[in-house]
C-alpha cells in the first residue's frame, strides 16, 4: 500500500516529550542518537525491521532508494551502513525483513508484471551484505490482485511468507486517501501463506489462512512462532457482504494459529469485537503480533468509531493472551487520545509480562511524532507515553503505514520510522534509534 493524508486541525496529544521526567513512571527511557538511515536516498517511507538474536545486528527495509531500501547495523543501532537499493525492486512495495536462527537474512515486497503481483523473497547469508537468492512467489492466477508480503522464520529454519491474495485484481475497488495511503471498498481478499525449507530458495504452494475463500475480506497477516513451532498470526478482516461483487464493510481482527507448519489453521478468534471495528478508510496497515520472552502473545490495532456527542475517534487498543492465543483479554486502550487521526500502532515482547507500544500519529497539531509506552500483564501501563522522535514531520506527506519496533535485549528496543521531518519537509525520510528501557519487570 502506500500514498497520503490531508492535514486537519484536532487538539494536542497527551505524550512526554523526550527528556522530561515522569513522576509516576514505574519506567524509564534513555534514548540514544537518532540516525537518518536513509541519507542519500530518495524519500524514505514505510519501514520493516528485524534484529538478530543477539542484539547487534539491525536491519532496515522500506520504499524508497528508486523502490525498496535497505541499511544495516552491526553495533545494535549506534551506526548504520548507507542505505541501498536491493536488486529487483524498482516499482515494488510493502516491505518486510526477518533474521533466522542461524543469521540468514531475508527480505521481501511486493512485486509484479502486466498480468500478476506477487511477493519477491531475497537471502543473505553475509549479514546482509549482499543478497544473491532471489525467489518470485508466481502466484496461480494471471491477472490477480496481491498486496502486504511478511516474513517468518521457525526455530528449524523453514521461512513462511503470508502475503494478501485475490484471483481477480478486476474486483478489486481502492479507496485513497490524499497523504496516506489505500484501503477497499471491494475486493476478493485473502490472507495466505506460502514455505520453504531450503532457507529460501522454493517455496511450496498457497494454503488459504483465512476461511471463505476467495471472499475472505482478509488482509494483512503478521505472525510469531513459539519454540515449539506453533505460528500464531493476526489479519485484518473486514466483512465480506456477498460472494458476487464482494463488498466489504467495517471488519475486525483475528487471531488464528497452526501447529503442522501452516498446512491447516485454527479456526479464528474475533481478538477486537469489544475494541470496535476498522473502518473501511482507515488506509494504514493495521494490527500487529508479538511475543514476550514467557511465551505471553500481544495484539494491537486500531478502531474507529464516535464518541457520545457523535463526533468520530480513532482507538489505539492492546489486548494479549496467555495461553498461546486460545483465550485473549478484554481490550486495553493504549493511545491515550481518541482523536479522529491515525494511530500507527505496533508491538515488541520484552520479558516476561511485558510488551513495548509505539506508535506513529500526527495527533499533535504540530506533526507526525513516534510515541512510545510500556504495558505489564500484572500491573497495566508502566509510564505514561514518550515522544521518542525530537522532530515533528509534515502531516500532509505520507510516512508509511507501518513503522519498526524490535527487543534488542531484555532492556534494549529498536525503533525505525518514517517522517518528512522538519515538518517543512516534501518528502519523508527514514530514522532510526536505540533506546534503552529501564525498570520493565514483571
Amino acid at each position: 500500500m502506500g500514498i497520503r493524508l490531508s492535514a486537519t486541525s484536532i487538539l494536542c496529544a497527551a505524550a512526554v516529550s523526550l527528556g522530561a521526567a515522569i513522576s509516576s513512571a514505574q519506567v524509564t527511557y534513555q534514548v540514544g542518537t537518532i540516525h537518518r538511515i536513509s541519507q542519500g536516498c530518495h524519500a524514505g517511507a514505510e519501514v520493516e525491521q528485524a534484529v538478530d538474536a543477539v542484539g547487534n545486528y539491525v536491519y532496515e527495509e522500506w520504499m524508497g532508494c528508486g523502490g525498496i531500501g535497505f541499511a544495516r547495523s552491526t553495533d545494535g543501532g549506534v551506526t548504520f551502513s548507507a542505505p541501498v537499493h536491493l536488486l529487483n525492486s524498482s516499482g515494488a512495495w510493502d516491505p518486510s525483513v526477518v533474521v533466522a536462527p542461524d543469521g540468514t537474512v531475508y527480505v521481501a515486497f511486493m512485486s509484479g508484471t502486466s498480468t500478476q503481483s506477487f511477493p519477491i523473497v531475497e537471502a543473505s547469508f553475509d549479514h546482509g551484505v549482499t543478497f544473491p537468492q532471489t525467489t518470485m512467489l508466481t502466484p496461480p492466477d494471471n491477472n490477480n490482485w496481491g498486496d502486504r508480503v511478511f516474513l517468518a522464520v521457525g526455530p528449524d529454519g523453514a521461512v513462511y511468507a503470508t502475503w494478501d491474495y485475490g484471483p481477480s485484481a478486476s474486483l478489486v475497488k481502492l479507496l485513497c486517501s490524499p497523504s496516506g495511503s489505500c484501503s477497499f471498498t471491494y475486493g476478493d481478499l485473502n490472507a495466505v501463506v506460502q514455505k520453504s525449507t531450503d532457507r529460501g530458495k522454493t517455496f511450496g504452494p498457497m494454503v488459504h489462512v483465512s476461511p471463505n475463500y476467495p471472499g475472505g475480506g482478509a488482509m494483512s497477516a503478521p505472525m510469531v512462532i513459539e519454540p515449539n513451532g506453533q505460528i500464531d498470526l493476526y489479519y485484518q478482516a473486514d466483512r465480506t457482504l456477498n460472494q458476487t461483487d464482494f463488498k466489504l464493510a467495517p471488519g475486525y481482527g483475528h487471531f488464528t494459529s497452526s501447529l503442522d507448519d501452516a498446512a491447516s489453521w485454527s479456526a479464528p478468534l474475533n481478538v477486537t469485537r469489544l475494541g470496535g471495528t476498522q473502518a473501511l478508510a482507515e488506509w494504514w496497515i493495521d494490527g500487529a503480533i508479538a511475543m514476550d520472552a514467557g511465551g505471553n502473545l500481544y495484539a494491537t490495532w486500531d478502531s474507529q468509531g464516535k464518541n457520545s456527542d457523535g463526533t468520530a475517534n480513532d482507538i489505539g487498543w492492546i489486548s494479549y493472551s496467555m495461553d498461546h492465543g486460545h483465550h485473549w483479554t478484554k481490550p486495553v486502550q493504549a493511545v491515550p487520545d481518541v482523536l479522529n487521526v491515525p494511530h500507527i500502532i505496533e508491538v515488541a515482547g520484552g520479558p516476561n509480562g511485558i510488551a513495548y507500544v509505539a506508535w506513529l500519529s500526527n495527533s499533535d497539531p504540530r506533526g507526525y511524532a513516534l510515541y512510545l509506552r510500556t504495558f505489564s500483564i500484572k500491573s497495566g501501563w508502566m509510564s505514561a507515553p514518550v515522544r521518542i522522535s525530537t522532530q515533528f514531520g509534515n502531516r500532509t506527506v505520507w510516512p508509511g503505514d507501518t513503522f519498526g519496533i524490535s527487543a534488542l535485549g531484555p532492556d534494549t528496543l529498536m525503533l525505525s520510522w518514517g517522517s518528512a521531518a522538519p515538518v517543512q519537509s516534501a518528502l519523508s525520510s527514514i530514522f532510526a534509534v536505540p533506546v534503552s528501557v529501564t525498570g520493565a519487570s514483571f
